[in-house]
């Protein structure tokens, strides 16, 4: 059952790598762009930990690092990028 659980984390958080992707293609701005990305790529990467950490449970403690690692870097990422890009339009 934890298998199944498993596998179903990790189908999850590749599909929201990939619907995070689908907003590239979108005519919206770039800083729409970026939050529909960072946003499920944060989400798909968590979910995908989550279920590698049921599959390997003796290895909480880096699993759970990692998720919060993933909060943390992308978000604060997320926002400098879109930072740049306003400083950028700003000059121009």
């Amino acid at each position: 059952m934890i298998n199944i659980i498993s596998y179903t984390c990790i189908g999850i958080g590749i599909f929201f790598w990939f619907w995070g992707t689908s907003h590239l293609v979108s005519n919206k701005s770039v800083l729409f762009k970026l939050h529909g990305l960072s946003v499920a790529d944060t989400l798909g990467s968590m979910i995908i930990i989550l279920g590698i950490l049921m599959k390997i449970p003796s290895k909480w403690p880096l699993l759970v690092l990692g998720i919060i690692s993933l909060a943390i870097w992308n978000t604060m990422l997320g926002y400098v990028i879109a930072h740049c890009s306003t400083q950028e339009v700003k000059n121009e």
